[in-house]
């Protein structure tokens, strides 16, 4: 079982998004932390195994999905959704939308359950 990031961890996680927004450095350290930060918060919040979030090179979580009971456990997940760290960190923090992502081609999501919208806008409030 994944630890369920504190709210330290989840500011400082919001405070690298800040940065890389405004054109700021950010340390590979730093940067893979923020990363598993929010996927554990995600993963954390939203158990279930119905969605793969991958955000290579920094970690993979895998989440529910509100109203939908399906459940993934072998082999290819029929619903995934990818990104880099930094698109990542700016849709977990709500500094991007998730239309605009896809719009953009800064996420990729296959599969009927893919639109976790939702769960990112209620990170977005934690944060």
């Amino acid at each position: 079982m994944r630890r369920v990031p504190d709210a330290a961890a989840l500011v400082a996680a919001g405070k690298v998004a800040a940065r890389l927004e405004a054109g700021d450095e950010v340390g590979r350290s730093e940067l893979a932390t923020a990363v598993r930060t929010t996927l554990a918060w995600l993963a954390h919040a939203h158990p279930g195994k119905l969605v793969e979030v991958r955000v290579p090179p920094f970690g993979a979580v895998q989440v529910g999905v509100p109203g939908q009971d399906s459940a993934h456990t072998r082999g290819t997940p029929p619903n995934v959704v990818e990104s880099d760290p930094r698109t990542w960190l700016a849709l977990a923090s709500g500094r991007l939308g998730w239309a605009d992502a896809l719009a953009a081609h800064r996420v990729s999501a296959s599969g009927a359950h893919a639109d976790i919208a939702g769960l990112l806008a209620a990170f977005a409030q934690d944060a």
